[in-house]
């Protein structure tokens, strides 16, 4: 028995490190873009949900991995309810289960993607907090952060 030789897969979990993947400064940047919303289904942090990164074009279908116009925050439900369907096909079921329009959500991904990355003022936050964890802590007692 012969074997073929196959090029080697990328090992995404080698690529991606967990959460490594994306600086916290980077990370915390684009929360702070976002408002601390989820940007399909409008929960805030403050409403107790938990944030994510989600990838516009998922990474899974060569989308870039840290490239800030390919990342919204998304809750974890969102995010994990999604997959790697399109933002379109997804945006129609949230909206609908949510009761929000769907073309407003998708013009609002797309201005929120628009935005400057706040990456200053993240860089600030994490020198007096020491992590993101911790910035996202005191937003969701809701105390004031700036």
């Amino acid at each position: 028995m012969t074997q073929t030789a196959t090029a080697p897969r990328p090992d995404r979990a080698t690529k991606s490190q967990g959460q490594n993947w994306i600086t916290q400064k980077k990370r915390l940047g684009i929360y702070l873009r976002d408002g601390f919303c989820c940007a399909y289904c409008g929960q805030g942090i403050e409403n107790g949900i938990i944030l994510t990164l989600d990838h516009l074009k998922p990474y899974s279908k060569g989308g870039s991995i840290s490239n800030a116009r390919n990342l919204v925050t998304a809750c974890r439900s969102c995010n994990s309810a999604r997959g790697n369907r399109s933002v379109a096909s997804f945006v129609q079921a949230v909206a609908a289960f949510h009761q929000r329009d769907a073309d407003e959500i998708l013009a609002n991904i797309r201005r929120l993607v628009k935005r400057v990355v706040k990456t200053e003022a993240a860089g600030k936050l994490l020198a007096e907090r020491g992590t993101c964890r911790k910035v996202l802590d005191v937003v969701q007692a809701g105390e004031p952060i700036l």
